[in-house]
C-alpha cells in the first residue's frame, strides 16, 4: 500500500503483486478540507489508514517523504499527517518504507522532475488501467506503492530481493543468456 500524505488531501493506492508483476486494486483520497480542527484531521488520517489496512491487509507500507520547500510550515504539517499514517501501519505490525518523492519518478518515469501528470500516464501502463486525472494524490500513492515494489525486487536487493548478481544467477538460470 502506497500513501501521499498530506493534511487536506491525502492519496492511497493499494497494489497486489504475483508472478506477472504488480496489479492495480484500488485507489482514492481522504478528502479533509472540510474538517476544521487540524488534529481531528490527524485523528482521520490514523483511522482511515488503519480501516484500509484492515480491509486490504497489506504487507507493507509505502509513504512518500516530506520534502523541504520554501514553508517549513507546511513540511511540519506534511510530517504529522505522515505520523499519523505510519503509526497505523506500526500498530497493525506493518513494516513502513519511506521515498522521497524525487526517487519514486526516477523508479517510475526514470525522471526525478517528471509532472504528476507524466507519473499518472506511467502508472496507468505499467498497471494496464485507465485513471481520472483528478485522482493525482491518489496516482502519487499508485506511485509510491510501484516505487517500493520495483526497489524490494530487484536483483541486487537485500532482504526483499536478492543479495547478490551470484545468487540471482544460481536462483535463475533460465534468465541468464550465454
Amino acid at each position: 500500500m502506497g500513501i501521499d500524505p498530506g493534511t487536506n488531501i491525502l492519496g492511497f493506492g493499494v497494489i497486489s503483486i504475483d508472478a506477472s508483476g504488480p496489479h492495480y486494486v484500488t485507489m482514492g483520497v481522504f478528502d479533509l478540507r472540510k474538517i476544521e480542527d487540524p488534529f481531528d484531521r490527524l485523528a482521520n488520517i490514523n483511522y482511515g489508514v488503519k480501516e484500509l489496512i484492515a480491509v486490504h491487509q497489506p504487507d507493507s507500507l509505502a509513504i512518500e517523504s516530506p520534502f523541504m520547500g520554501k514553508n517549513a510550515q507546511v513540511m511540519l504539517k506534511l510530517g504529522r499527517a505522515q505520523g499519523a499514517a505510519i503509526i497505523a501501519a506500526k500498530e497493525a505490525g506493518i513494516p513502513v518504507f519511506e521515498y522521497a518523492p524525487r526517487k519514486a519518478k526516477i523508479a517510475i518515469c526514470g525522471n526525478g522532475a517528471a509532472s504528476k501528470e507524466q507519473v499518472e500516464a506511467m502508472v496507468q501502463k505499467l498497471l494496464h488501467v485507465e485513471l481520472a486525472p483528478e485522482h493525482l494524490d491518489a496516482t502519487d500513492a499508485l506511485a509510491i506503492a510501484l516505487c517500493h515494489h520495483f526497489q524490494s525486487s530487484g536483483p541486487l536487493t537485500l532482504g526483499g530481493g536478492h543479495s547478490s548478481w551470484a545468487r540471482f544467477i544460481a536462483e535463475n538460470p533460465d534468465r541468464v543468456k550465454k
